[in-house]
């Protein structure tokens, strides 16, 4: 897989990411900059880790599935960009009722957002993609989204997050169809 597939990857895993930053700007308190910075650093943090967790669990499956590795990562990254759109078009609540600064609430946001990247993780194991450079890439990746998020959601708020959401989901879709056909007419 080229570098600007991992980059796309990592921008669609991030949007999640980035939707609940916007979510979280409206309700970190103005200037404070701890509780600015935990955020993307936990979104970031988790968004690198669960790629390599799930990258170990599919080296362990990879010898019993080599055949069909590619419609398991086309079925990955469709179901995981279908339930982004679906996701954000389903949410209604805003503005939000937390504290994103809690360390409960922020640990559950971050595996939340970064759930997707584990499955992700599996089908660099399929592909037999070397590991470190994705997980550095997604989790700076993430975290700057997320940081502009934050910045974004303390001036433009609910409304852009949902439409950042689908657009990543779009992009998953997009890039599972591509690994698909790559490996059917190549």
């Amino acid at each position: 897989m080229d570098l600007i597939s991992i980059v796309l990857i990592a921008i669609g895993l991030a949007m999640d990411a980035f939707a609940v930053s916007i979510t979280c700007g409206l309700a970190i308190q103005p200037h404070n900059k701890r509780k600015f910075l935990k955020v993307p650093l936990a979104f970031g943090g988790f968004q690198a880790l669960m790629p390599l967790i799930g990258w170990l669990a599919g080296q362990s499956l990879q010898r019993y599935i080599v055949d069909f590795d590619h419609w398991i990562a086309f079925g990955l990254l469709t179901y995981i960009g279908v339930r982004m759109i679906y996701n954000s078009l389903s949410k209604k609540d805003c503005p939000p009722e937390f504290d994103p600064s809690n360390n409960q609430v922020l640990l559950g946001l971050s595996i939340a957002t970064s759930i997707d990247a584990l499955a992700v993780g599996i089908t660099f194991a399929f592909l037999n993609i070397k590991i470190i450079i994705p997980v550095i890439i997604i989790g700076l990746v993430t975290f700057f989204i997320s940081f502009f998020g934050i910045i974004i959601g303390k001036r433009v708020g609910c409304y852009l997050g949902k439409k950042v959401e689908v657009c990543g989901g779009i992009v998953l879709i997009g890039i599972g169809l591509k690994i698909l056909l790559e490996h059917l007419l190549g």
